[in-house]
């Protein structure tokens, strides 16, 4: 989950293409490769479908089974300096900042809406989005 300085965050459109769960919403991701960690995957992933890095590193937020899938879903966070146009779409019909607000009016992928809206109300999205403080 990768946060801008206004809040926004970070989510992908599927295109129709997609293997899986097409035309709905998730998040920057993917498979895990052999000799990956989990955040280094993260990583790997963002860049490839967005050149974008984070500011800092990206940190771990929270797993997530799916059991239906068979999955075991891992989420990392980290805020970014980057704005919309610095986003290169290297996967999907779309990857946009969303306010959060708006965040979670939309289709999404499994698992994906809970583990977000969990986030936007969790201390370490209100670490992110607090404005500086001075002396």
């Amino acid at each position: 989950m990768l946060v801008a300085r206004s809040g926004a965050l970070l989510l992908q459109l599927r295109d129709d293409q997609a293997p899986y769960y097409p035309n709905v919403w998730g998040l920057p991701g993917g498979a895990i490769e052999p000799g990956e960690t989990p955040l280094e995957a993260a990583e790997r992933e963002l860049w490839e479908e967005t050149s974008l890095r984070p500011a800092t590193p990206l940190r771990p937020f929270t797993t997530q089974k799916l059991a239906p899938q068979h999955r075991l879903k891992h989420y990392f966070y980290g805020p970014t300096t980057a704005t919309q146009s610095d986003v290169v779409l290297g996967e999907g019909a779309a990857m946009l900042f969303i306010p959060a607000a708006s965040a979670l009016a939309r289709p999404f992928t499994p698992g994906s809406a809970e583990v977000i809206s969990t986030f936007l109300s969790s201390p370490e999205y209100a670490e992110l989005t607090a404005p500086p403080t001075t002396t």
